[in-house]
């Protein structure tokens, strides 16, 4: 085997490779945690996460994994005993349901195929069952990092309003959030949870917590026990800018510059360069000959693409190859699916260019590996991306126009 050499295509869903001038803004001394220069980053920081999650509410910042965000929501707004209602989507679907075990909350887990996201009639039929509302929260995966799917939010919100139901929404948006648009206050979640290392294009280190109003009355009654993950503790040093403890500086460094980026860009032009993204993924695959995990055209992802192997052919054999000859790496299939499916991650900064040559791994790879397959993926994904660019030039034409 050669060894690898040139440019490393990191195709997996997260982490995202992290872009120069984030790496630039990182690399920076570190400063007094309780002076005024450091007062001016907390502010910017914390104003700057409220408009990448649309919200007016706050954002809280800690120092942790995704997971760290996933348990500070659940130890602020339930008791032991507590009932919610979670639906497998997928395997991070899967894992939340186990953190909240461990915390004694009793879990009606909705069994599910793994290709399609939440259907909002389940969530409306059984909310409509509980009459005594003893249902706290609904809790739902919003872009379902595992399979390539993504759940609708809002649709899953109007549901729980038709079944006039007081329950939390409570929704993960580790994956989704700077690259699917999404709206905290708009579709009416509770508890957004997120980190640092997928659409927000950092490094590893980060997890955020929106709340809404109805979320923070909830922390003030729950009978829960947390310290490191209160958000109360949190919050009252955030008004002006601080934390309560020390803080990661030079991820927050980087944060700042990435949501800059993000807002240079514009939010809605990030969100329409991510779905293009990814039809053009969808429309190679389908030229190979292969199928897209994910059966639900509304809940195409556009963070990532699982593509299911033909029978017979194992998808770790096939990334090794890929990996070993062509310096690419591709998602592994979690699970339920380990073995059978890969994963094509197309988010953070990821742009035409650097799709094209992907999947040129990939289908270079696919050979390979001796994978059965058609060629001329590639050639369907720059068809594909050709025709959106013609439709989008002659829209703003029409614009123009008027």
């Amino acid at each position: 085997m050669t060894q690898p050499h040139g440019h490393h295509f990191l195709q997996i869903p997260g982490p995202s490779p992290v872009p120069d001038r984030i790496l630039r803004a990182m690399g920076k001394q570190v400063i007094d945690h309780r002076g005024p220069e450091f007062q001016r980053l907390g502010r910017e920081i914390l104003d700057g996460c409220k408009t990448v999650f649309k919200t007016s509410r706050p954002v809280i910042i800690y120092p942790s994994s995704g997971t760290g965000a996933w348990e500070a929501a659940i130890v602020n707004t339930l008791s032991p005993g507590d009932r919610v209602l979670m639906v497998e989507t997928g395997h991070f679907a899967t894992l939340w349901q186990q953190l909240a075990r461990r915390w004694n909350i009793d879990v009606d887990f909705v069994p599910g195929d793994w290709r399609r996201g939440v259907d909002p009639a389940v969530v409306e039929a059984k909310l409509r069952e509980d009459a005594l509302h003893r249902v706290k929260a609904v809790m739902v995966v919003h872009n379902e990092t595992s399979t390539g799917v993504t759940s609708r939010i809002g649709e899953i919100r109007q549901a729980i309003d038709r079944a006039k139901h007081p329950a939390l929404l409570m929704v993960d948006a580790i994956s989704s959030l700077g690259s699917v648009d999404y709206r905290h206050d708009e579709w009416g979640v509770d508890v957004t949870v997120s980190c640092s290392q997928k659409g927000l294009m950092l490094p590893p280190g980060l997890g955020f917590v929106a709340i809404s109003d109805k979320a923070m009355a909830a922390s003030k009654t729950n009978t829960m026990p947390r310290s490191y993950w209160d958000w109360e503790e949190m919050l009252k040093p955030n008004t002006n800018g601080y934390f309560p403890y020390t803080p990661a500086t030079n991820l927050l460094y980087g944060l700042r510059e990435a949501i800059k980026m993000l807002l240079e860009e514009g939010l809605d032009e990030v969100f329409t360069r991510h779905r293009r993204l990814a039809a053009a993924t969808r429309a190679a695959v389908r030229a190979w000959g292969l199928d897209v995990l994910c059966e639900e055209p509304r809940e195409y992802s556009p963070v990532l693409t699982a593509v299911l192997m033909p029978p017979g052919h194992d998808a770790d054999q096939f990334r090794k190859i890929a990996l070993d000859t062509y310096n690419i790496s591709l998602g592994t299939g979690l699970a339920k699916v380990a073995g059978k499916v890969f994963r094509i991650g197309h988010l953070g900064q990821c742009n035409e260019l650097v799709l094209m040559g992907a999947l040129t791994g990939v289908e270079m790879g696919l050979s390979a590996a001796g994978v059965p397959h058609r060629a001329g993926g590639v050639a369907a994904a720059m068809a594909e991306l050709e025709g959106s660019d013609r439709s989008n030039a002659t829209s703003a034409f029409k614009v123009a126009a008027v």
